[in-house]
């Protein structure tokens, strides 16, 4: 299909642009300062990215957000790659999972170490290592007494007794310079706070005010006591930061070296889904990276970075940010330096993520298959017993794992009595809730089942856009769309997996619903009824409100139902 150019009409205006598909889904979102300029060059002659040509044949349409300045597109560039998570865009990995420090903007400001900051209130990070923020956090809260607690209470707590709460709920005096003290330390500036700080204290002395001078004095050995600590300087207090970066497919390391007067104190790690472009990947780590936390005075970049990410350093900062990207001296040693931790960094984050049995298991499918990867399947499995209770299910397995919170089930709502209608529903069903496909969408069936879907997920126009396959339980054969038939062997244990987690799975469900109506079910009330004459009840007649309309005489065509017997469903069904 394919966006073409003819029909793209953006403004000569800075802002931010969308590929999307023709359900609406976001495939790549960039920033430019002249939006129309921007996206001739997607449609280039010879691109200068290889996933280019694979975007515009994937996207139906590009749509614009004008913005005041290019330093809000960078902004909202950012924002936006975050919610929806475009599959041709570098971003973080996992990118919600690290923590922040956060001062709450409460009366009384409290500090919180969280995953998921609050929209209020100043915050600094993500930061990468959970262990050092935990670190940082405790340190603040010994050093100045900045509360953690989530509520005031006129008693005080159990912090402020073992002195890690200077309990401001009972004497709130000298609290706010306890906290702009933690906020200038937390934002690098510790150096001219302790100039400030000795100057206010010899000011008190010389005007006599000793207790406004001891006041000082605690508050300068307190910055002491935490900038000297190496977690603090390696993690918020430095003037150098040298970037390096090194990818292996879809899967990069990010390193960040802090160096204070050419001493290396530290370095900070991230993973980060690649996408083929380094600039790109370095631009966005940038607008990640310090969006809570100042930028450093200088800059060390493994290629040139944008003018527009340049005017948004020197803002995030309030001076002149000095970006360089050097190729001789000192600083390339720094730059070498970063870019060799990024190599042997990327080595271990490989080895972690293809190191379990499960991810194993994953990328072995995923060769069988000739897939890329298939760390994301989706299983559908269906459940009936003679029209009764129709239900179906969809589990989850990620990087090979079950994925139990995404798991789902479904009461079929049609009055489909056979497993391919039913699956065709529920599958059709879910396709309008997702918003990112999976690696490969697998259905407990054969050759018939795949055809119904795949029949299905033409008319819904997203078949190509994800696998399908159906795995038959008879020598565990897989069938896929216009390939042979493939009897899977020990390195297709991961589907195997999926269809019986699947199997498990509705079948505990489809217990539970038989049994919850059986409970309310007035058949079961009839004495000599059992199973067996039920299933034949069942079977005569179609259903349960055939059963309740039918006269003694129809019931007694049932094979293995009696005069008496009928006259006894009949007499319960009338009074229920």
């Amino acid at each position: 299909m394919g966006v073409d150019l003819a029909t793209v009409k953006l403004p000569k205006k800075p802002g931010v642009y969308l590929f999307k598909n023709s359900e609406g889904r976001v495939l790549y979102v960039g920033k430019a300062t002249k939006l129309n300029q921007r996206i001739r060059s997607y449609f280039a002659t010879n691109p200068d990215r290889a996933m280019i040509p694979k975007l515009v044949d994937a996207a139906d349409d590009i749509e614009c957000i004008v913005t005041n300045t290019p330093q809000e597109a960078l902004v909202l560039e950012r924002q936006l790659i975050r919610q929806h998570k475009p599959r041709y865009n570098s971003r973080l990995k996992d990118d919600k999972s690290y923590p922040f420090l956060v001062l709450t903007d409460h009366e009384i400001p409290r500090i919180l170490y969280t995953r998921n900051p609050p929209q209020k209130g100043q915050r600094w990070g993500p930061l990468p290592n959970a262990g050092a923020a935990k670190q940082v956090m405790q340190l603040l809260r010994q050093q100045f007494g900045i509360r953690d607690c989530k509520e005031l209470l006129p008693q005080g707590c159990l912090s402020m007794h073992i002195g890690l709460c200077s309990g401001p709920c009972i004497d709130a005096s000298g609290y706010s310079d306890s906290v702009t003290a933690a906020r200038r330390v937390l934002d690098g500036d510790a150096n001219s706070l302790l100039q400030e700080l000795a100057s206010e204290m010899d000011a008190k002395s010389e005007d006599m005010d000793f207790e406004g001078a001891a006041v000082k004095r605690d508050l300068i050995r307190a910055v002491h006591a935490t900038t000297k600590q190496h977690v603090v300087s390696s993690k918020v207090y430095r003037d150098c930061d040298a970037i390096g970066i090194s990818s292996e497919g879809e899967l990069a390391a990010v390193v960040v070296l802090h160096a204070d007067e050419g001493v290396i104190k530290g370095q900070e790690v991230w993973p980060l889904i690649f996408r083929g472009d380094v600039g790109e990947s370095v631009d966005l780590f940038i607008s990640e990276h310090y969006q809570n936390r100042k930028p450093p005075r200088l800059l060390l970049t493994p290629t040139p970075i944008l003018d527009v990410t340049q005017k948004w350093l020197d803002e995030r900062r309030g001076t002149k940010v000095d970006v360089r990207t050097p190729s001789r001296g000192d600083l390339a040693t720094l730059a070498n330096l970063a870019r060799q931790n990024s190599e042997i960094q990327l080595t271990r984050i490989s080895a972690k993520a293809s190191g379990s049995l499960e991810q194993r298991a994953a990328d072995d499918g995923a060769k069988i298959l000739g897939l890329d990867r298939l760390d994301h399947i989706v299983c559908f499995d269906m459940a009936q017993l003679m029209g009764d209770e129709r239900v179906g299910v969809s589990v989850v397995l990620r990087n090979g794992r079950p994925a139990k919170k995404e798991y789902r089930k479904y009461i079929v709502k049609g009055d489909a009595m056979d497993d391919l209608r039913m699956m065709r529903e529920v599958v059709k069903r879910w396709l309008k809730r997702q918003d990112e496909w999976p690696d490969l969408l697998l259905l407990d069936g054969g050759q018939t089942h795949l055809s119904t879907i795949t029949k299905m997920l033409e008319e819904s126009q997203v078949l190509g856009l994800f696998p399908v396959a159906a795995l038959a339980k008879k020598e565990e054969t897989i069938h896929r769309l216009d390939q042979q038939p493939l009897v899977l062997d020990r390195m297709g244990r991961v589907m195997v997996h999926a269809r019986d987690e699947s199997h498990r799975f509705v079948n505990t469900y489809h217990r539970k619903r038989r049994g919850r109506a059986r409970l309310s079910d007035p058949l079961t009330q009839v004495d000599g009824l059992g199973a067996k004459k039920m299933q034949a009840l069942l079977r005569h007649f179609g259903g349960r409100q055939e059963i309740i309309h039918a006269s003694v005489e129809q019931l007694q065509t049932v094979p293995g139902i009696g005069n008496s017997l009928a006259k006894r469903i009949h007499q319960v069904l009338q009074l229920n």
